[in-house]
C-alpha cells in the first residue's frame, strides 16, 4: 500500500517512525479523515480549514500550505485509486531530543506529516435500521474541540458501551448530553433539531456544518443548546453525524426506544438531503474535467 509519507510518497513499508516522535510518545499531534466518494475528497476545503484551526490551537507551525497539503494529498489518492475511500492524514510535533514535556523550539523541530487511503463505503444496512447505544459518562480532557490523534477517552467510552453490547456511547458530561464516541449528537423534537453547540466539549464536526446548511435549506428549526440526559431520552428522534457515518439513526439508548424505535421523519429527510450533497458535489467536480 502507498501511503504519503511528508512530501514522499512511499510503499507503507518504508516508513520509520522515530521512537522519539512526539506523535509516538506524547499524543502530540493532530489529525482529519476526508471521505472520498467516486474520486472526490468532499468538503476537503472544510477539513483543512479544522487542521489549521487545530495546528494553531496547539501552537504548532505546520510546514506546508493549504494547497501543498492538498496536492500531496491528491497525488496520494490518484497512485492508491480508490474511488470511493477514506483519506487519513496526520501531522505530529515532530522528534524532539531528549524527551521532556515542553514545546520544543520550532525552529528546531520539523513536524511530521503522514496519510494513507483505504476503501470506505455508505454505511447504507445500519442507516436504514439504525444503531444502539448506551450513555457514558464524559471523562474526556476539556480541549474536545481540538481535533488531537489523543484519543484515549474516546476509545475507552466505545469500549464501555461496547462491553454492554451497544454500537455506539452517548457521552455525558454532568448531565447534560456532549456527543457520541466519534460523531456529533443530535436529537430531534417535536420537528425541531437540536445539537450541542461548538465549545471546548465538543468536536466543531464537518458534518455538522453541512447539517447547518441542510436544515436551512429544508426549512426545519436548528437550535445548538445544551440538552439532557432525560430530555434525549424523551425526544422523537435521534441521530449521530460524521464524514465517515454520514448521518446514522439512534433509535434506541440504554435499552430505551427513541421515539417509535426506528428512523425518524427528519432524519431520514437529513440523511436523503445529505446523500444529495455529495452526488451534486461529484457531478459538478465531474463537470470541471
Amino acid at each position: 500500500m502507498k501511503v504519503l509519507w511528508n512530501e514522499k510518497i512511499v510503499d507503507e513499508s518504508e516508513v520509520k517512525i522515530d521512537l522519539e516522535d512526539r506523535g509516538y510518545q506524547f499524543g502530540d499531534g493532530i489529525y482529519e479523515v476526508i471521505r472520498i466518494y467516486d474520486g472526490y475528497m468532499y468538503m476537503e476545503k472544510e477539513h483543512l480549514d479544522r487542521l489549521w484551526v487545530s495546528a494553531e490551537k496547539i501552537r504548532m507551525p505546520l510546514p506546508f500550505t493549504r494547497e501543498e497539503l492538498s496536492q500531496r494529498l491528491h497525488r496520494l489518492a490518484d497512485e492508491v485509486g480508490l474511488e470511493n475511500a477514506r483519506v487519513y492524514f496526520q501531522v505530529t510535533r515532530g522528534t524532539a531530543k531528549p524527551r521532556l514535556h515542553n514545546f520544543p523550539n520550532p525552529k528546531e523541530v520539523q513536524p511530521v506529516l503522514m496519510a494513507d487511503i483505504q476503501p470506505a463505503s455508505r454505511p447504507s444496512a445500519k442507516q436504514n435500521i439504525g444503531i444502539r447505544a448506551g450513555f457514558v459518562e464524559d471523562k474526556r480532557w476539556l480541549h474536545c474541540d481540538i481535533k488531537s490523534i489523543s484519543l484515549l477517552g474516546n476509545i475507552m467510552a466505545l469500549d464501555e458501551a461496547q462491553q454492554k453490547g451497544y454500537d455506539e456511547a452517548v457521552l455525558v458530561r454532568d448531565g447534560n448530553v456532549t456527543e457520541a464516541s466519534a460523531s456529533n449528537l443530535w436529537m430531534v423534537k417535536d420537528d425541531v433539531i437540536y445539537t450541542h453547540p461548538d465549545g471546548n466539549l465538543v468536536l466543531p464536526g464537518i458534518a455538522k456544518i453541512k447539517i447547518r446548511e441542510i436544515s436551512k435549506a429544508l426549512g426545519i428549526e436548528l437550535r445548538e443548546e445544551v440538552f439532557t440526559e432525560k430530555e434525549l431520552l424523551a425526544a422523537d428522534e435521534c441521530f449521530k453525524t460524521s464524514s465517515v457515518a454520514e448521518i446514522m439513526p439512534i433509535i434506541e439508548i440504554d435499552d430505551q426506544k427513541i421515539g417509535d424505535g426506528m428512523p425518524g421523519k427528519i432524519t431520514k429527510k437529513v440523511l436523503n438531503a445529505y446523500i444529495e450533497s455529495v452526488n451534486l458535489s461529484v457531478q459538478a467536480h465531474r463537470d470541471e474535467k
